[in-house]
């Protein structure tokens, strides 16, 4: 029996990640971080001492390289060829490469086959912006999960707040439009709305109605309770 996916799309800000984790520890399911398989490529290709805007060298690396995830004690682990990454991914350096190199269609393309691998292999909730349409076109349920340009915008404020960060509101709504219109007009994989995906709008749900929501899509859709 092949295995159960849940594909979750949608902006910036809309709380993709936040509620992709929640779900899948109510069901049981693997959570794939999308971004952190990013992040672990771009450790690689530092450690093999390659530059970002070398694509041919990082067109050649892809080939040798394996990122896989796996959970323990209930905490999310990054296996790059079979060694524990999980605490070297989240430096800044780590961070720019992984935003330079992602752009290369060599690096997309095999992290889409390693989490298509991911997903032949457990039951999985993936989310992203380009899941539904391009990694897991096959997946019986996907959300794509929006709030208001506003909405978003007030969330991130409050999030920089209480981290003591001062903010001004209508430069965080600014710059959510205008990623927005870059995700959307992207040349490889942009983000859009797949035509079979329910359509979750989050601006006045809580957190908690969202994740309700999405485990009744995967009954309706034959997930066994």
């Amino acid at each position: 029996m092949g295995h159960f996916n849940i594909a979750i799309d949608g902006p910036a800000g809309a709380g993709k990640s936040t509620i992709a984790k929640l779900a899948a520890s109510r069901l049981g399911f693997v959570y794939v971080d999308t971004g952190a398989m990013y992040r672990t490529m771009a450790l690689y290709f530092l450690r093999l001492g390659i530059k970002a805007e070398d694509e041919k060298a990082v067109e050649a690396a892809c080939r040798d390289v394996d990122v896989t995830i796996r959970y323990e004690d209930g905490a999310q682990q990054v296996i790059l060829n079979g060694e524990n990454v999980s605490g070297l991914i989240r430096t800044e350096e780590v961070g720019n490469m992984a935003s330079a190199v992602s752009v290369y269609m060599p690096v997309r393309t095999k992290l889409v086959e390693l989490q298509q691998r991911l997903a032949r292999e457990a039951d999985v909730i993936m989310d992203g912006r380009d899941i539904g349409t391009c990694v897991l076109p096959d997946a019986p349920v996907k959300i794509y999960l929006t709030a208001s340009v506003e909405v978003r915008a007030m969330r991130r404020c409050r999030e920089l707040q209480e981290k003591g960060i001062p903010c001004c509101l209508e430069d965080i709504e600014t710059d959510i439009a205008d990623r927005d219109y870059r995700d959307m007009h992207r040349e490889h994989s942009p983000l859009k709305q797949a035509e079979d995906a329910v359509i979750i709008d989050s601006s006045r749900m809580t957190i908690q109605e969202v994740v309700e929501r999405i485990i009744f899509e995967a009954r309706e859709r034959g997930l066994e309770a």
